[in-house]
């Protein structure tokens, strides 16, 4: 797995790693080469000490448009499953992997989400651990294989491992005092697409890795105490 290191945006981290400072660079980050066609970077949103963070692949067509993370149809449900959770969403950390979109364009000139390649997203890396040492949330909640696989290492499985509660791998290298637990779940999006007889299931089965997220939350703050 690489490393805070590898080559790509690190080059473009202020020295003041503040929310406010990372988001202000970040906007101009040319680590790779998505940022040619995507509309503006989309960096995270929410409190600095956000217990909660919840990371995605990228941003969808509206995020790009918007310039702000979840603001999609994704984005709808995600809001709706976690109140159904139990979690209060203005208290998470709501971010991506990669911070441009990328996508394709279609006939009808409509632009089609493409998945990232392991290069951007080990590019844009950085960026996603800056972000963690920032908030130094509880919890990670990797929505999706991307997500899942930029902390917890190419070989993780999402339909193997979601819902457990994970160690983050030593490999992720971080400036913090408190290392956070990692649970990994399906992106929203995939709920969204899903028009199969097991759409209600595949819902209920995200709330529930949800609830474990913030029941695994409330542990770590009861070990802090």
């Amino acid at each position: 797995m690489a490393t805070t290191k590898a080559p790509g945006a690190g080059r473009y981290l202020p020295e003041n790693r503040t929310l406010p400072a990372l988001r202000h660079a970040a906007s101009g980050c040319r680590g790779c080469t998505l940022y040619e066609n995507a509309t503006q970077t989309v960096f995270g949103e929410g409190p600095r000490d956000a217990p909660l963070m919840l990371v995605g692949e990228e941003p969808g067509d509206q995020e790009d448009r918007q310039g702000h993370p979840f603001v999609g149809p994704a984005g709808r449900l995600l809001a709706r499953a976690l109140d159904a959770a139990g979690i209060d969403p203005e208290r998470t950390y709501q971010t991506n992997a990669v911070k441009h979109f990328k996508f394709t364009r279609k006939e009808t000139k409509r632009r089609i989400h493409q998945k990232p390649s392991r290069t951007e997203v080990v590019a844009c890396r950085p960026w996603l651990i800056a972000e963690i040492e920032a908030v130094r949330p509880q919890v990670i909640v990797c929505l999706g294989a991307t997500a899942a696989q930029a902390l917890l290492g190419t070989a993780f499985r999402v339909s193997t491992g979601r819902g457990e509660v994970l160690d983050l791998p030593a490999e992720v290298e971080l400036r913090v005092r408190q290392r956070p637990m990692v649970v990994a779940t399906v992106h929203p999006s995939a709920v969204v697409r899903d028009r199969s007889d097991q759409r209600e299931e595949t819902y209920r089965q995200f709330v529930a890795d949800l609830r474990a997220a913030r029941s695994a939350g409330r542990r770590v703050a009861r070990r802090a105490v």
